[in-house]
């Protein structure tokens, strides 16, 4: 892992440990981040994750690098690291007392460079239910701020190697995703995803999944994802991952999805076979 760290819009090359325990970020969680598919030195998705960093921060009201810092030194961080997950991460920065933010701070931002995961398993995820439930705040939902603790809480439910993810549900009941990954059911031919209006990520490939499957928007019971025709996961990392089981409802390959991911080979070229099957991050949809 390869990182860079800024304040505003400098480089700092030193002290970079007090900066980060100094900062808002670390102490409160104060922040918000994208996690990114590079592929050949460019993020195909960039202006979705980068609209969704502009939400998170106005929603937050953190102070965002200006864009021609921010492509500036995207660009250059990618000339470095042309094949890898792209982690970037914005914090208010520090000071203020306490909880109370001080709301033009100079951002601490960092860029952070892995190496793409090992592939997923074949044939389709094994999934769970969670007992842990994602609380409705309205103000946080669709943003992907710092706090993960109840997907934290949720993905430390289980250690089993054959589980490869966890669903989750809100505080009422209704199915909201996965720990890092959106969901997706198919119901008489037709796509369906939970809406995000009380919590949960708007992820980048879930908003290219509803547009280009002309997906709708529903609220799911458990039930409803059990009986239904087929499931997916969507993540920017990992692209359209088939569910081959969830507890005991097994699934079988579904012309609909083998389409889907066709579709989004051809849309994103991180997942083009056989890239498409190297790819797996946890915190990225």
């Amino acid at each position: 892992m390869s990182a860079r760290l800024f304040v505003g819009e400098a480089r700092i090359e030193d002290r970079t440990d007090a900066v980060l325990a100094e900062g808002r970020g670390v102490a409160y969680g104060d922040g918000i981040f994208e996690t990114m598919r590079a592929i050949g030195g460019s993020i195909p998705w960039w202006p979705g994750h980068r609209a969704r960093l502009a939400l998170g921060a106005a929603r937050l009201r953190i102070v965002l690098p200006s864009p021609e810092c921010l492509d500036s030194e995207l660009h250059d961080w990618l000339s470095l690291h042309r094949d890898a997950v792209i982690k970037l991460i914005v914090t208010r920065g520090s000071g203020g007392r306490g909880y109370t933010p001080m709301l033009q701070a100079p951002p601490v931002w960092m860029l952070i460079a892995s190496s793409l995961p090992p592939p997923l398993r074949p044939g389709g995820l094994v999934l769970r239910w969670c007992d842990t439930r994602l609380s409705r705040q309205p103000l946080l939902a669709g943003i992907k701020h710092c706090n993960r603790l109840e997907q934290i809480l949720a993905r430390a439910e289980w250690s089993d190697t054959g589980i490869d993810e966890g669903l989750m549900r809100d505080t009422e009941g209704d199915v909201v995703a996965a720990t890092a990954a959106n969901l997706f059911v198919l119901r008489e031919g037709h796509w369906w995803t939970p809406p995000l209006d009380h919590c949960g990520i708007a992820g980048v490939c879930r908003s290219w999944a509803l547009r280009a499957f002309a997906a709708g928007e529903r609220r799911l019971t458990a039930e409803e994802v059990e009986t239904a025709d087929a499931v997916v996961l969507s993540n920017a990392v990992r692209g359209i991952l088939p569910v081959a089981r969830l507890g005991d409802r097994v699934w079988a390959p579904h012309p609909a999805v083998g389409d889907a991911r066709r579709r989004l080979a051809a849309a994103h070229p991180a997942f083009a076979y056989p890239a498409f099957h190297n790819a797996s991050n946890e915190d990225a949809p």
